[in-house]
């Protein structure tokens, strides 16, 4: 049996390509719609995808399932369980509890799993070539290393009222009757690490185990007591902000995403034509670089979404395509890292990438205003937003700071005020330069403050000691 981890640590994101090697023939769990990656895996060990499945209808990003299967043919198996609410809008195979898919001497079991979503899926991966009995479980948001996928979304991101209580509930009932029948030797594949907004507490690690989990994790007390009570109460408490495309990512899932195809390279664009597109005012243009080259000076109206590597990430805060349809320009250092910087982006739905240029030369240019934690103590009259998480406003904050974090401020211009300058900020300047351009191009006046929250409690506790 071929075992396959592929990680993209953008969004912190795990998928699986399980293929029997006496058969040739493998299954993708959990694509990205970027595809290219496993159709080099199943090339390199000649082996045809034949099956494509997912875990559940995802909220972090645009599932690759029909992707995938429309590239090589492969059958699309999808949950049919969670009841008429929770069905997806496409042709595919739907699997129950216990179904399996079975290529050569693999099985793959469907187990249901409900907490996260009412239609999760968890997968039990039989060799049977080498045992009778499964060996691993991919568990895609249902067991992380560490945590458990948070119950919350349908509520934070769905349209949902009240539903992380029976998703907590459930999540309990899951683990006492699935999860925990599992031997301990059984390899436990989650579909998320460290980084993901899809839990609290998440491992760095890649897998753990049954065992492992059922020794250490901080909710196996709450399952030996039976304590469904406290095990809800503290799954709940302290959940992160969910990012507001994730509602755009369920409906899109749910549906089923559209099919890209084969694409080629962002072709490279002349500056004179970025100048009378600009003029026009029919592309946005994107600068990829850090924040601190941005800050130097960067195109008059553009976005800052710093890639490749959190590309999708800080895409999916300052661009919506459903209300943004001008096609996008990409200032990048060469061609492969525009196509890189498209390839995140389409991991979130932000498809409109038309182009690429290398330089800023002929082009509008200004420079971000910011200013330093002096100037803002003798500012009077600002709105002072702090695009962090909530957590990390709990723990400390400029006094007279509102919380509002970068991957919601697009989605709630109703909570700013009209008029008044605005002094965004967040923990060193990344995520406040990306929230604050696209809030700059939505007609807001804002400065940043430089450095962010770190250099504004450096100054405080200057300034205390030396009184």
């Amino acid at each position: 049996m071929l075992l396959e981890r592929l990680y993209d640590h953008d969004l912190a994101q795990a998928s699986y390509f399980v293929g029997c090697q006496a058969r040739g023939e493998a299954i993708v769990v959990d694509p990205r719609r970027d595809i290219g990656d496993y159709l080099d895996l199943a090339r390199d060990h000649g082996m045809r995808i034949v099956a494509v499945t997912e875990t559940h209808i995802h909220a972090d990003y645009l599932s690759g399932t029909r992707e995938l299967a429309a590239a090589t043919g492969a059958t699309v198996y999808v949950s049919g369980e969670g009841g008429h609410d929770w069905q997806y809008g496409f042709a595919a195979e739907r699997l129950r509890d216990g179904d399996t898919v079975t290529l050569g001497n693999i099985t793959v079991q469907a187990r249901h799993t409900p907490g996260h979503t009412p239609e999760h899926l968890s997968f039990l991966v039989t060799d049977g070539a080498f045992s009778a009995d499964p060996g691993y479980v991919i568990t895609g948001d249902f067991v992380f290393a560490g945590d458990l996928g948070r119950p919350d979304l349908l509520d934070e991101a769905a349209g949902g009222s009240g539903t992380r209580f029976e998703g907590a509930r459930q999540l309990f009932t899951s683990l006492r009757d699935v999860f925990l029948t599992l031997p301990d030797h059984v390899q436990v594949l989650p579909g998320h690490g460290a980084g993901s907004a899809c839990g609290k507490a998440l491992g760095a690690l890649p897998g753990t185990t049954v065992g492992y989990e059922r020794l250490n994790a901080w909710w196996s007390g709450y399952l030996r007591e039976d304590d469904m009570a406290g095990f809800v109460e503290e799954l709940l408490d302290g959940q992160p902000d969910a990012h507001a495309y994730f509602a755009r990512m369920k409906r899109q899932n749910r549906e089923g995403p559209r099919v890209l195809g084969t694409l080629s390279s962002p072709p490279p664009v002349s500056n004179a034509e970025v100048a009378r597109s600009l003029e026009a005012d029919s592309v946005v243009f994107v600068d990829t670089r850090s924040h601190t080259d941005v800050h130097r000076g960067t195109v008059t109206g553009a976005l800052n979404v710093p890639g490749p590597a959190k590309a999708a990430t800080f895409g999916a805060w300052a661009l919506d395509p459903e209300s943004e349809t001008r096609p996008l320009v990409l200032l990048t250092p060469d061609g492969d890292t525009a196509r890189r910087v498209r390839d995140h982006l389409l991991r979130v739905g932000v498809d409109g990438v038309i182009g690429y240029t290398t330089s800023r030369a002929g082009l509008p240019e200004s420079v971000p205003p910011r200013l330093t934690p002096e100037e803002l103590d003798a500012s009077e009259g600002v709105y002072l937003l702090d695009v962090r998480n909530r957590g990390e406003y709990a723990d400390g904050h400029v006094p007279g700071a509102h919380q509002l974090s970068a991957g919601r401020v697009l989605w709630n211009l109703d909570a700013l005020p009209e008029g008044a300058p605005i002094v965004s900020y967040c923990q060193s300047g990344a995520r406040s330069s990306v929230a604050s351009s696209a809030l700059r191009r939505a007609g807001y006046d804002v400065v940043e403050l430089d450095r962010g929250y770190g250099e504004w409690a450096r100054w405080a506790d200057g300034r205390r000691s030396e009184v």
